[in-house]
């Protein structure tokens, strides 16, 4: 990337963004990273709570990208520690604590897939149990009198919990405390995150000047709705896209992505340029640019990004293939039914796409037939709660492009 303006830096970095807290505090930070020649410390906390990372979660690595690309550092924090507790962020309920085994099998696989996205070289990696976990009981009892109750109940998590008289745990409480400390810690300079972060984030600013630091720059990133179209993107919904998923589910899911939230995915989930996204939303909006070709554009883009162009180009042939002349794949896989997971030769429609891998949990597999997403030899499974008499040589159909061939097993 050719060396670019404070100002030119500043646009590039707003694109996309719901909010910069406080913007001008953003450009003066900019201008004197130019000026010394001293790289910015922009910050990602991330509590390991799910193995994987989906394209909702990606929205927020590749803005880090665009920083690193500018010649900036990136500073990622997994929250080994913090994820002991439990964010409240956006939760009705307590979150259930995980155990310490589950938080490091989730950082191991969580944090290989960093690098499918972020510039190792110009990233720093670090866990905050390194300085959280040291802290004695008196350390902590200092850190919250920096803090009021009445702050932290500003947040609105908190605020309908109460009203609702649902309980929250007194370690709830601590949570934005202990993560506004991993900001005075690595003395960042920017905080990424989603909406749903924006209490954590200022509380980094507060207690960074509390510390006597110059104060961190909130930058706040929309939520990537999930194939749903309405609910954010998570792998607990079922309604997300992997990064690492095969070039078939990821091309097939993202043709299911609604109409009305295609264009979030174009300038959130690709590499087009803000030209080329204004001019498919314009032709769009006038009628000349059909929303299936506009899908199957944002499909190959998604497929290329995370795959390369020639799975992106024979993954689109071959939807086109399937779905325009409404013929079966040519290349179906088997769908192994282990004969153990039958009882009278029938299996649990939900417990079908899961030994089959066409879904990661039960909850997922009875979204899918809820949505009509599933058939078997053309028949539409209605019911999540119905019986499946299973037979070798059946196709599995699970939304528009994944398909399965039934072979019982042993």
């Amino acid at each position: 990337m050719k060396e670019l303006t404070v100002e030119e830096q500043f646009e590039l970095i707003k694109r996309g963004t719901v909010e910069v807290v406080p913007e001008e505090e953003l450009k003066q930070k900019l201008a004197k990273a130019k000026k010394e020649g001293i790289p910015l410390r922009i910050k990602l906390g991330i509590d390991p709570t799910a193995p994987d990372i989906h394209l909702g979660f990606a929205v927020v690595l590749r803005k880090l990208r665009q920083f690193q690309d500018m010649g900036h550092e990136v500073v990622l924090i997994v929250g080994d520690f913090t994820a002991g507790i439990g964010d409240p962020s956006g939760r009705s309920e307590t979150r259930p604590v995980l155990s310490a085994e589950q938080i490091r099998a989730n950082a191991e696989t969580f944090t290989s897939q960093f690098w499918l996205i972020l510039d190792r070289s110009k990233t720093t990696l670090t866990f905050n149990g390194d300085w959280l976990g040291k802290m004695t009981f008196y350390d902590v009892i200092k850190e919250t009198s920096r803090v009021t109750v009445a702050r932290v109940l500003e947040r609105d998590d908190y605020q309908k919990r109460l009203a609702e008289g649902r309980p929250i745990g007194l370690h709830e409480l601590m949570y934005p405390i202990a993560q506004a400390l991993d900001s005075v810690e690595v003395r960042a300079d920017v905080e990424i995150g989603g909406t749903d972060q924006r209490f954590n984030i200022m509380m980094g600013r507060d207690l960074q000047e509390a510390h006597g630091q110059e104060a961190q720059v909130g930058l706040f990133m929309p939520l990537l709705p999930g194939l749903d179209g309405v609910q954010k993107m998570s792998k607990s919904l079922g309604n997300y896209i992997g990064i690492t998923e095969p070039p078939k589910n990821m091309f097939g899911k993202a043709m299911s992505i609604p109409d009305e939230v295609m264009l979030q995915y174009f300038e959130l989930a690709t590499n087009l340029p803000k030209e080329e996204v204004d001019q498919i939303k314009k032709g769009l909006e006038e009628g000349t640019l059909h929303p299936m070709d506009a899908k199957k554009r944002l499909a190959y883009e998604i497929t290329r990004l995370y795959h390369d162009e020639e799975a992106a180009k024979r993954e689109k042939e071959e939807f086109e293939r399937v779905f325009s002349q409404r013929e079966l794949p040519s290349d179906i896989p088997d769908a192994v039914v282990p004969g153990s997971e039958l009882s009278d030769g029938k299996i649990w429609a939900p417990k079908l796409l899961v030994v089959t891998g066409m879904a990661k949990s039960n909850r997922e597999a009875k979204g899918l037939i809820e949505q009509g997403a599933v058939t078997i030899d053309g028949e539409r499974v209605a019911d999540p709660n119905s019986d499946i008499e299973v037979q070798t040589g059946q196709i599995l159909k699970v939304g528009k492009l994944r398909f399965g061939r039934l072979v019982l097993g042993e």
